[in-house]
C-alpha cells in the first residue's frame, strides 16, 4: 500500500465509540467482551472486523466455510485486528423453495442491519452460492464500511465413466438422455454419486462463478480470488490474506463508494460478457448498481455485449470447467487479454488500480482462455431482446444456444405455469414439433413467485427420442447459469402483472431474431387489446409475513428484482445512537 494514504487513529475507529469512552455504556460493552473470555488488551485500539459467514448445513457449496472463517480470523489477528464472526442467512440454490431468489433481498436486509447495528469497523463477506454474492454486497453497499468479498470457489473437477462432468450443465444433458431412453436408471443413480464431488459451488461458468468474477472485476475481492477452486490450498491462503488486507482497509477507511463507479460497472459487464456468464448476472448487476446510486439500463448490457468476444471456453457455453480455467490463468489472464475494453484506472480494494492488478497476468492454455482472433463467439454471451412481447426487455444467451434457432418463427404452445408445464409437456396429444415455441407464463418475480430457475423448459420426451435437443423456449422466469439452450428469459413486464406474455395463446406465431434483438408476437394490435381487456389479474397470494412484503415491494426483472423501499434514494441512514 502507498505510504501516502491517510490512516485513522485508534480513537477515530467506529468501534471506539462503543468501547473507548470512560462511561457507563462503554463499561457494559467491555464487560460483555470480557464475559466471552477476551482480554481487554486483545482488542483495545484495534479495528473490529466482522466476518459475515453464510455457512449452514443446507448450503453444501459452503461446506468449507467454517474452516475458511478461522483462516480469515488468523489473517485479522496477524494484521493487528480483532475478528468477530457473525452468521447470516445462507441461500442454498438447491434446497430453498420456491427459489433462493426470494430471499436474496432478505439477506441484503440482514447484511445491512448486522453491519449497521454492531460495533464493527470493516467486514469480510463470505459467499459463493449464487444469491449469497449479490445479497451480501447489496446490503453492505448501503452501510458503506470497508469490505472485502471472499469468494467460496468452485468445486473440483468431477469425472464419471472416464469423462469430465460438471454439476448443473451435465445434469441437464444426461436428464435429456434419460428422457430419450438412452440412460438407464442405474446409470442415472450412479451419476448422482459423482456430479458434485466436494465443497464449492458449481464448477461451470454458472451464476456463482459469474457473480464472483464480476465482484472481482468490480474491485471488491483480492486479485485472482474468484477463480481459485474451493479445495485448493491457495483458497485457504487467500482467506487469510482477506483477513490481513481488511485490517489495513479499516485503517485507511477504503469504502465501496470510492470503488464502485459507473466505469467499474462497465468493467463488470464486460467481464460478464467475456466469460460467457450467466443470464442471472443482469438482474443482480442491475440491483447492485441501483444500490450504488447508478442507473444501469438493459441497453447498456447489449451495447457492451456487441463489442466483447467470449473468450472463456467453459461449460455451459464451452467445453471445460472452472478448475481448468484456474490452471489456464483464471480471470486475471482473461481480463489481461481484453485490457483495451476495460477502464484500467478503476480502483480496487487491493489499493491499486484494476490495470495494475492485471500486470503480468498470463494465459497458459489458449483453448481454455481463447485469444481475441479465436473467440468462442465473436460477441458477448448475453444479449437483450425487445419487441411487442417484451416491451421492457428479455434476455437470451446465444453462446449456449443452437445457432440454427437464433432466427426462428413458430407457433406457440402455452403453459399457464410450471405445474401446468410439468403435467402436460410430455403428452403426445399436444403434437408438439421441434418448430413449436414453448411458452411458460407465471414464472416471474410475482407470478411464480420469486422468479425461479424454471426457464429451461423441458423438451417433450417423444421429441428427445427423435434426437431433438433444443427448441425455442420463452418465459418470464430465470434459468440456472449452468443451463443451456435457446431460452428467452426475464420477459418484462411479467405475465402476472398483465405483460404481453399473459396474452399469448396456442397457435400464435412468435418470431425470434437474435441478431436484430427482436422478439415479436405476430398478432394484430386490436386483438391484443381485446385480450388484455378480457384478462383478469390474479388474486394476491399472501396476506402477511415475508411473502406479503415480497409481493408488495419487489420490482420487475429489468429493474433488478430489488425491494422498492431498499433502493438507494440518496438519503443517509443515521448511525445508531449508543445509549
Amino acid at each position: 500500500m502507498p505510504d501516502s494514504l491517510p490512516r485513522k487513529k485508534p480513537e477515530e475507529l467506529r468501534s471506539y465509540r462503543f468501547f473507548g469512552p470512560d462511561d457507563l455504556r462503554s463499561f457494559g460493552h467491555r464487560s460483555r467482551i470480557k464475559q466471552a473470555g477476551i482480554n481487554r488488551s486483545e482488542m483495545e485500539g484495534k479495528p473490529v472486523i466482522a466476518i459475515l459467514n453464510t455457512w449452514n448445513d443446507f448450503v453444501a457449496c459452503h461446506a468449507h466455510f467454517r474452516q475458511r472463517a478461522e483462516e480469515v480470523k488468523r489473517g485479522v489477528w496477524q494484521a493487528g485486528g480483532f475478528p468477530v464472526e457473525i452468521p447470516v442467512m445462507g441461500l442454498s440454490e438447491t434446497f430453498m423453495k420456491p427459489t433462493a431468489m426470494s430471499y436474496r433481498n432478505f439477506l441484503a436486509m440482514e447484511t445491512e442491519e448486522v453491519l449497521r447495528c454492531h460495533p464493527v469497523d470493516a467486514a469480510v463477506l463470505m459467499g459463493g452460492c449464487d444469491k449469497t454474492v449479490p445479497g451480501l454486497l447489496m446490503g453492505a453497499l448501503m452501510v458503506d464500511l470497508p469490505i472485502i468479498f471472499m469468494p467460496g470457489g468452485p468445486m473440483m473437477r468431477g469425472t464419471w465413466q472416464g469423462e469430465t462432468i460438471a454439476s448443473g450443465s451435465d445434469v441437464w444433458k444426461y436428464w435429456a438422455e434419460r428422457g430419450a431412453g438412452n440412460l438407464s436408471c442405474d446409470a442415472w443413480h450412479d451419476l448422482e454419486d459423482h456430479i458434485a464431488p466436494g465443497p464449492g459451488h458449481c464448477m461451470t461458468m454458472g451464476t456463482a462463478s459469474t457473480m464472483t468474477s464480476i465482484t472481482e472485476t468490480l474491485g471488491l475481492t483480492l486479485p485472482g480470488a474468484a477463480s481459485i477452486p474451493a479445495m485448493h490450498a491457495a483458497h485457504s491462503r487467500m482467506a487469510a490474506r482477506c483477513g490481513e488486507r481488511i485490517v489495513e482497509m479499516a485503517w485507511e477507511d477504503l469504502k465501496p463508494s470510492e470503488i464502485l463507479s459507473r466505469e467499474a460497472f462497465d468493467n463488470a459487464i464486460t467481464a460478464d460478457m467475456a466469460i460467457g456468464g450467466s443470464t442471472n448476472a443482469i438482474v443482480h448487476l442491475t440491483a447492485l448498481a441501483k444500490r450504488a446510486g447508478i442507473d444501469l439500463p438493459l441497453d447498456r448490457f447489449d451495447e457492451i455485449s456487441a463489442r466483447t468476444p467470449v473468450l472463456a471456453n467453459i461449460k455451459p457455453a464451452g467445453e471445460h470447467v472452472m478448475a481448468d480455467f484456474f490452471d489456464a490463468g483464471g480471470l486475471p489472464g482473461l481480463l489481461n487479454r481484453i485490457r483495451d475494453l476495460l477502464h484500467l484506472d478503476c480502483p480496487t480494494i487491493s489499493g491499486t488500480t484494476l490495470g495494475e492488478t492485471l500486470e503480468g497476468a498470463q494465459v497458459f492454455n489458449d483453448d481454455i482462455i481463447r485469444t481475441r482472433d479465436n473467440p468462442v463467439t465473436a460477441q458477448g454471451g448475453t444479449v437483450v431482446l425487445r419487441g411487442n412481447l417484451a416491451p421492457d426487455g428479455a434476455v437470451i444467451k446465444p453462446a449456449a444456444a443452437d445457432p440454427e434457432l437464433l432466427t426462428h418463427s413458430g407457433p406457440a404452445i402455452v403453459f399457464t405455469d410450471q405445474t401446468d408445464l410439468q403435467n402436460r409437456i410430455h403428452d403426445p396429444a399436444l403434437a408438439i414439433t421441434k418448430n413449436h415455441v414453448l411458452v411458460m407464463q407465471s414464472g416471474g418475480p410475482l407470478g411464480a413467485p420469486g422468479m425461479p430457475e424454471s426457464g429451461m423448459l423441458p423438451i417433450p420426451n417423444y421429441l428427445l427420442e427423435q434426437g431433438v435437443r433444443d427448441m425455442v423456449r420463452l418465459s418470464d422466469a430465470r434459468m440456472s447459469g449452468t443451463s443451456y439452450g435457446t431460452c428467452v428469459l426475464h420477459i418484462a413486464p411479467e405475465s402476472h402483472v398483465g405483460g404481453p406474455l399473459a396474452l399469448v395463446q396456442d397457435g400464435d406465431l412468435i418470431e425470434l431474431d437474435v441478431a436484430a434483438r427482436r422478439l415479436h408476437l405476430a398478432v394484430e394490435d386490436t386483438e391484443l387489446h381485446r385480450r388484455h381487456a378480457a384478462w383478469t389479474a390474479p388474486e394476491p397470494r399472501h396476506s402477511r409475513g415475508y411473502g406479503k412484503l415480497f409481493q408488495d415491494e419487489v420490482t420487475q426483472a429489468n429493474e433488478g428484482c430489488d425491494f422498492k423501499f431498499l433502493e438507494n434514494d440518496g438519503s443517509t441512514t443515521p448511525e445508531p445512537g449508543i445509549h
